[in-house]
């Protein structure tokens, strides 16, 4: 499967993964200088790029890169960002640090991740009741914590 990229900003890089088999693909901030992000703060870089997937039965995951989350406390806000296959529009990662320091990101820094999976399209159905299953009801922690 190819995704196709469109350059929107002068200074974009176009994604790619850092090793052969790699799972996602490196995004690279598209900022003309560093910003750095206070604790507490989320700041929402552009990269500069948007995308095209073949197919239209995709969804693009963006994730935080491992490194900046696990050593600097850097997340995005809402944990997983997902871009549909139908979107054209420039990509952006929103950055939140949960962490002690400042970080400052600099231009071209790579900051996430794009993950792409294949979806199912559910056909949706409203129903009085639902079958009954083995679990029921039981929710949060209902299995144990061992």
């Amino acid at each position: 499967m190819k995704l196709t990229f469109k350059k929107m900003r002068e200074g974009a890089i176009i994604p790619a993964a850092a090793t052969k088999q790699s799972a996602g693909l490196d995004l690279h901030a598209c900022i003309p200088e560093p910003v750095t992000i206070m604790p507490g703060e989320i700041v929402s870089f552009p990269l500069g790029v948007a995308v095209c997937p073949e197919r239209e039965d995709v969804v693009m995951l963006l994730f935080m890169r491992s490194g900046l989350g696990s050593k600097h406390g850097l997340a995005l806000p809402n944990s997983v960002g997902v871009i549909d296959s139908d979107y054209r529009g420039e990509m952006s990662v929103p950055i939140i640090n949960l962490g002690k320091e400042p970080y400052t990101v600099v231009p071209g820094e790579r900051i996430a991740q794009l993950v792409t999976l294949p979806v199912i399209f559910p056909e949706v159905e409203v129903a009085e009741q639902l079958p009954e299953s083995e679990r029921g009801t039981s929710g949060f922690g209902s299995s144990g914590r061992l």
